[in-house]
C-alpha cells in the first residue's frame, strides 16, 4: 500500500509537472503564431496597387476601403480574425501579450539587466522602428505616386481642370498686378505724400521684401494645412490690406499696407502651381501649366491699360481739406484689389488638393474629390454613364502628433501651443529639402532661380528707368535759357516751363496762378512784387533776392528757396502737404504705361512656344536653351540709344526670358515629393524675390553711368543659369513624386 501511495503520489506530480510544461508552451506558441500572423497581416497591406492589377484573378482582389488607407480582400480580415482567435483560443487575461512588448518596450517590472541597459535596448528598438516607419511611409509614397497617375488618367482633363484653370489664373494674375502697382503709382504718390529719394527707393523694393517672407511662410503652411486653405488666407490679406493702401495718407502707414498686402500675395506662384498640378496628368502637365503663366502676363497687362486709363485723370478725386485727398492713382490702387478679391470668390467653390488629402491619411475625403473630378469630366464629354471605378486608393501612414493641453487652459494658451506645433511641423519639414536625398537638388535650383531672378528683375526695371533717363535728356536739350532779362510792372498768368533765368531784375511784378514746371532762377533780384495761388514741380531759386515780396497761397517752400536773401518779405497762406505733379507728366505718364503694356504683351508669343514644347522637347531644353538665347540677346542692349530701341530691347528680351521661367516653374513643381512641394518652391520663390532687390538695386545704379556693367552682369548670371541647369535631373514624362 506505502508502494502504491508512493506510485500514485509520484505519478500526479508528473502529470502536473506536464500540464505546467503544456501550459507554458502553449503560452509560447500562442505569442510566435500571434506575432507571425500579425507580421503576415503587416506584409499583406503593403502590397501596391499596380501588384493587384498584374493578378490574373481579379475577383480576388476586390478591394475596399480601411482606415489606414489599405487595401484588402472583403474576406481577408475575417480570415485574419479567426486565425488571431485560434492561436489566442483559452488564454486568460493573464496570458495576454504585454501591450508594448510586441514593440520591443520591456515591462516596468522586467528589467533584470539594469535600469540603464534597459533604457538603451528600448532606445535602440524605438530607432529601428523609426527607421522602419520611414521605409514604409516611403513605400506608400512610391505606390501612391503610381497609383494617382493611373487615376489622373481615369478622370481624364476635361471641364474640371479647366475651370480650375480659371479660378487658379486669378490668383497668378493679381500676383502680377502686384509687381507693377508700385511702380505706377510712384511719381503721383511721391508729390502726394512729399516723398524723399531714399523713401521712392523703399517704396519700390518693399512689395518684392513681402512677397519674400510671404513666399516662405505660405509655401510651408500649404504643405501642413492644405493648398486651398492656405491660398484663400494669403489672398485674403492681400486683398484687405491692398483696400487699405488706397486710403491712407502717411507714408509710414502705406508702406506698411503694402508691404503686408505683398506677404498676402507671395503665396499664390508657390501654392497655384503645386494646387493645380495635382489635378494634371503627365502627359498634359507641362503644357497646361505653361498655359497658367499666361495669367501673370495678362495681370501685367491689367495693371497697365488701368494705370494709362486712370491715373492721369486727375479729375477723378476729391479732398477734405488740406489733410485728406483722394486722387486719381489711390483709385487705380483699389481697382488693383479686384482680381485678388475675385480669386477668392472663385476658389471658395472649388475642393482641396487630393494629393494633399492622401499625403495625410485622408482617404474618403480624395476619393469624393476625384470621383466629382471624374464626374464632371464625363458628364462634359458627353459619357454620364462611366463610373468611377476606383474603390481604394493608397494613403500615407501617418505619425501621430500630440499635443499635450489640459481641458482647463485658457484658450490662448491652446492657440499658442497648436501655432508653435504648427510652427515645428513646418520648419521640420523645411529642413527635409537640404537631406541627403535632395541637398543636390536644392542647391541646384537656388543657383538657377538666383541667376534668372537676378538679370531678370534687374533688366526688367532697369529698361524703363533708361528710357526715362533718355527722355529727360531730350527734354534738358531743349531749355530756354535768359540772362541779365529786366522785366516791370508785368502781370505772369500763364504756365512757365523750361526755362532757366540767370542775373535778372523783376520789379512790381506780379504772379498769379502760375503753374512753373523746371523752372530755375539764378542771381536775380525780385523787388516789390506779389506771388499768389502758385503751383510749382522742379522749381528753384538760387541765389536769389527777395526784397518788400508778398508770397500768398504758393508752394514755394524754404527748400525751393537755395540760398536766397529774404528782405521785408511775407509768406502768407502757404498750401500744405504735397501737390500732385501737373499735366506736364502726363506725357510721361503715358510712356512709362505704354512701355510695360509692351513689355507685357511681348511675353505672349514665348508663352504659346513654351506650353506646345514643354512636353515634346522637355523642361531642362527649354530651359537651358531659352536661357542661352536670352544671354545673346543682352549684348545688344549696347545699340540702345534711343527710346524706340529701348522699349524693342525690352520686348526682344521678355519674350524670349518668359519661356525660361514657365519651364523652371514646371521644373520645381516636379522635383520635389507633394509632401515638401510647396515648401521648396515658397522657398525657391523667396530666393527669387531677394535677388530680384540685389538686381534692382545693383542695375539702377548705373542709369546714366555706363551701360557695360548691368549687360555683364546679365549675360553672366544667364550663362551661369543655363549651364547648372542642363546639370538638373529631367522630368519630363515621369509621374508626380
Amino acid at each position: 500500500m506505502d508502494d502504491d501511495g508512493r506510485y500514485r503520489d509520484g505519478r500526479s506530480d508528473f502529470i502536473r509537472g506536464a500540464k505546467d510544461i503544456a501550459k507554458v508552451a502553449k503560452k509560447q506558441v500562442g505569442k510566435k503564431v500571434g506575432r507571425g500572423v500579425d507580421k503576415m497581416a503587416d506584409e499583406y497591406v503593403k502590397r501596391s496597387y499596380k501588384r493587384f492589377e498584374e493578378e490574373d484573378d481579379d475577383d480576388d482582389y476586390t478591394g475596399v476601403p480601411s482606415n489606414d488607407g489599405g487595401y484588402y480582400r472583403n474576406d481577408s480580415r475575417a480570415n485574419d480574425d479567426e486565425g488571431h482567435s485560434d492561436s489566442t483560443e483559452g488564454h486568460d487575461e493573464d496570458d495576454e501579450i504585454y501591450e508594448g512588448e510586441y514593440q520591443g518596450i520591456p515591462r516596468g517590472d522586467s528589467g533584470k539587466t539594469g535600469g540603464m541597459d534597459g533604457m538603451a535596448v528600448a532606445e535602440a528598438q524605438q530607432f529601428r522602428d523609426l527607421s522602419a516607419f520611414e521605409g514604409e511611409v516611403r513605400k506608400d509614397r512610391e505606390e501612391l505616386a503610381q497609383q494617382y497617375e493611373t487615376i489622373l488618367q481615369e478622370c481624364g482633363h476635361g471641364k474640371f481642370q479647366w475651370t480650375l484653370y480659371f479660378v487658379l489664373g486669378l490668383a497668378l494674375m493679381a500676383d502680377g498686378v502686384e509687381i507693377f502697382v508700385v511702380g505706377f503709382v510712384l511719381p503721383s504718390a511721391e508729390k502726394d505724400m512729399c516723398l524723399s529719394e531714399p523713401n521712392k527707393g523703399m517704396l519700390g523694393l518693399i512689395v518684392y521684401l513681402g512677397m519674400m517672407v510671404g513666399a516662405f511662410v505660405w509655401g510651408g503652411l500649404a504643405d501642413r494645412i492644405g493648398r486651398r486653405q492656405t491660398l484663400l488666407i494669403s489672398l485674403s490679406i492681400n486683398s484687405v490690406f491692398a483696400f487699405f493702401s488706397s486710403f491712407v495718407q502717411g507714408y509710414s502707414s502705406f508702406l506698411f499696407c503694402r508691404l503686408a498686402s505683398g506677404v498676402g500675395i507671395g503665396g499664390s506662384i508657390p501654392i497655384v502651381f503645386s494646387y493645380y498640378s495635382e489635378f494634371l496628368a503627365q502627359e498634359k502637365r507641362g503644357e497646361h501649366l505653361s498655359w497658367l503663366c499666361m495669367f501673370w502676363m495678362i495681370g501685367g497687362i491689367y495693371a497697365s491699360a488701368m494705370a494709362w486709363a486712370i491715373i492721369p485723370h486727375y479729375g477723378w478725386s476729391f479732398q477734405m481739406g488740406s489733410a485728406y485727398q483722394f486722387h486719381s492713382w489711390r483709385v487705380f490702387v483699389l481697382v488693383c484689389a479686384f482680381p485678388s478679391v475675385a480669386a477668392i470668390s472663385a476658389l471658395s467653390t472649388m475642393p482641396e488638393s487630393p494629393r494633399f488629402y492622401l499625403e495625410n491619411g485622408k482617404h474618403d475625403e480624395a476619393w469624393m474629390i476625384l470621383k466629382q473630378v471624374h464626374d464632371t469630366n464625363m458628364r462634359a464629354k458627353g459619357y454620364p454613364e462611366r463610373v468611377f471605378s476606383v474603390t481604394t486608393i493608397k494613403t500615407v501612414k501617418q505619425i501621430d502628433e500630440l499635443v499635450n493641453m489640459s481641458d482647463s487652459a485658457a484658450w490662448h494658451e491652446k492657440w499658442r501651443l497648436k501655432l508653435s506645433s504648427l510652427f515645428h511641423q513646418v520648419w521640420n519639414n523645411f529642413q527635409t529639402i537640404f537631406s541627403p536625398e535632395y541637398r543636390r537638388t536644392t542647391y541646384m535650383m537656388m543657383a538657377v532661380w538666383f541667376s534668372m531672378s537676378f538679370s531678370y528683375y534687374g533688366l526688367t526695371v532697369w529698361f524703363p528707368d533708361m528710357i526715362k533717363y533718355l527722355q529727360k535728356q531730350e527734354y534738358a536739350s531743349r531749355t530756354k535759357v535768359f540772362v541779365k532779362e529786366k522785366v516791370e510792372h508785368v502781370t505772369f498768368n500763364f504756365t512757365l516751363e523750361n526755362q532757366v533765368h540767370r542775373q535778372g531784375q523783376y520789379f512790381n511784378d506780379k504772379f498769379m496762378n502760375v503753374k512753373m514746371r523746371s523752372m530755375v532762377f539764378e542771381d536775380s533780384l525780385f523787388e516789390e512784387c506779389y506771388f499768389e495761388d502758385i503751383t510749382s514741380s522742379n522749381t528753384f531759386f538760387k541765389n536769389c533776392t527777395f526784397i518788400a515780396t508778398l508770397f500768398y497761397n504758393t508752394d514755394l517752400f524754404k527748400y525751393r528757396l537755395i540760398n536766397c536773401k529774404l528782405i521785408n518779405s511775407t509768406f502768407l497762406h502757404n498750401k500744405e502737404g504735397c501737390l500732385l505733379s501737373d499735366v506736364s507728366d502726363e506725357n510721361n505718364a503715358y510712356m512709362v504705361y505704354f512701355v510695360s503694356f509692351l513689355g507685357t504683351l511681348a511675353v505672349l508669343p514665348g508663352n504659346i512656344v513654351s506650353a506646345l514644347l514643354m512636353d515634346k522637347i522637355g523642361r531642362l531644353r527649354m530651359l537651358a536653351g531659352s536661357s542661352v538665347i536670352s544671354c545673346v540677346s543682352c549684348f545688344f542692349l549696347s545699340f540702345g540709344n534711343s527710346e524706340s530701341a529701348m522699349i524693342a530691347l525690352l520686348c526682344l528680351f521678355g519674350g524670349i526670358s518668359i519661356a525660361s521661367w514657365n519651364s523652371l516653374d514646371v521644373l520645381t513643381v516636379e522635383l520635389y515629393p507633394s509632401h515638401k512641394r510647396t515648401t521648396a518652391f515658397g522657398f525657391l520663390n523667396a530666393l527669387c524675390k531677394l535677388a530680384a532687390v540685389l538686381g534692382i538695386s545693383i542695375f539702377t545704379s548705373f542709369v546714366g553711368i555706363t551701360k557695360a556693367v548691368p549687360i555683364l552682369f546679365a549675360s553672366g548670371a544667364l550663362a551661369a543659369g543655363s549651364f547648372l541647369a542642363l546639370k538638373l535631373p529631367e522630368t519630363r514624362g515621369q509621374v508626380l513624386q
